[in-house]
């Protein structure tokens, strides 16, 4: 009786002309059609992702503003500032060559400075959430020089490329939000002369991905190493937006609007400095004075600033947004088909010790958090309530029993 020959299913190669023949229950497969699976697969999933970021949704800098007074309340200049960068940013990218034009218009990256709270990150996601681009949040305090404990630069891309489920097209026309990047400051305004491996340094190599070039990126992050597989990735149409606290530049803002107070040269301007906001009047020399590189500041040209938040504007937080968060914890009750509701002084209340603690947006919700938790844990286990009234009593007493009483009021 003949041997059965064994072949591939797909194909029907015969073992001798494999290199590898795999096994099922009752069928075969071979190493060629495995790999030809292998680059089916990759493409379809290439055509799922590029459908999902096909087309970068470019609107105009006024229908921008509009999109962003949904989700961001207030810093009104910032997003005038921030609508305009992005729209001429994707109007570079989206241009046609032109042989008889050769003008070639270069990025504007952006940095936002402002105290922490004020809405940096939350402005940059809603930007990429409106053009529907590949986004990512990358922290900079992480990073240090090759060879020291810490994190390369180049995994700020790796993080990037991952949201893009790995599609490089995609990854190449996204924004990448830079937080903490005064963290990364030098010491003073002049060259160090020891080695800084978390500041300058790290601005050193900040430098090839703002400016635009073809970087090769780990895909998983972390450090690089030589057997590592590695995926290039060309940064000359990512935009960068970078957010930090700049702590301490009031200092050096009032130093420069307060010189030549005395003599001829007095400017009667500075009569009408408003002090209680002093970031306003930021410029790109006084980053440079700060600590950031002149490279650096030079290569992100729109400089924004984000007023302190009010006590009315932190009220309008707490209400309006799309995503407000009165209506996010009243929906998160609505789940467990509790109907929640607050009195308006608690509101008050909420934005009083907000103010109190100088906690920003941010302490906003930290509050609400210790006010609400005993009734987020017993509530959905009980079988009689179906509504909670918030009163300024009930606020009050849970707002004492909390950790976040216990800080110290600033």
């Amino acid at each position: 009786m003949a041997r059965k020959v064994e072949r591939c299913s797909f194909c029907g190669r015969e073992k001798s002309q494999t290199n590898v023949l795999i096994a099922g229950l009752d069928a075969h497969i071979c190493d060629y059609c495995v790999n030809q699976a292998q680059t089916i697969i990759q493409e379809e999933l290439a055509t799922k992702t590029e459908h999902k970021f096909s087309r970068v949704n470019i609107q105009k800098p006024v229908e921008i503003r509009t999109y962003l007074d949904q989700y961001v309340i207030g810093q009104e200049e910032a997003k005038v500032v921030i609508a305009v960068a992005v729209y001429n940013h994707y109007k570079r990218i989206m241009q046609k060559p032109d042989p008889a034009n050769d003008v070639e218009i270069e990025k504007s990256n952006i940095v936002l400075v402002g105290e922490t709270g004020t809405g940096k990150t939350l402005l940059a996601r809603t930007i990429a959430k409106l053009l529907k681009v590949p986004f990512c949040i990358a922290d900079a305090t992480v990073l240090t020089e090759a060879g020291y404990v810490g994190e390369d630069v180049e995994s700020i891309l790796s993080r990037l490329l991952q949201v893009a489920d790995f599609n490089v097209a995609a990854a190449e026309k996204g924004i990448i939000f830079i937080d903490e990047i005064d963290k990364i400051a030098r010491k003073g305004d002049n060259p160090s002369i020891t080695r800084d491996v978390s500041g300058e340094g790290v601005q050193q190599a900040l430098l090839k991905l703002l400016e635009g070039s073809v970087v090769n990126v780990p895909p998983q992050g972390g450090r690089k190493h030589p057997e590592q597989k590695m995926i290039q990735i060309d940064t000359k149409n990512i935009l960068f937006i970078a957010g930090g606290a700049f702590d301490g530049i009031d200092k050096i803002i009032a130093s420069r609007l307060r010189t030549n107070v005395i003599g001829y040269s007095y400017d009667k301007d500075l009569k009408t400095v408003d002090k209680s906001d002093i970031i306003q009047y930021i410029s790109p020399a006084d980053l440079k004075k700060f600590g950031l590189i002149p490279e650096i500041v030079g290569r992100m040209p729109v400089v924004s600033y984000l007023h302190p938040l009010n006590k009315e504007t932190l009220r309008r937080i707490l209400i309006e947004p799309k995503n407000s968060l009165v209506r996010q914890y009243i929906r998160l009750f609505e789940m467990d088909g509790i109907k929640l509701s607050f009195d308006e002084k608690v509101l008050d209340f909420i934005v009083d010790k907000s103010t109190a603690y100088k906690l920003g947006a941010r302490g906003l919700r930290s509050i609400l958090e210790g006010i609400l938790t005993d009734a987020m844990y017993e509530l959905p286990s009980s079988k009689t309530a179906k509504t909670l009234n918030v009163t300024l009593r009930y606020a009050t007493d849970k707002f004492e029993k909390s950790g976040i009483a216990k800080l110290k009021v600033a």
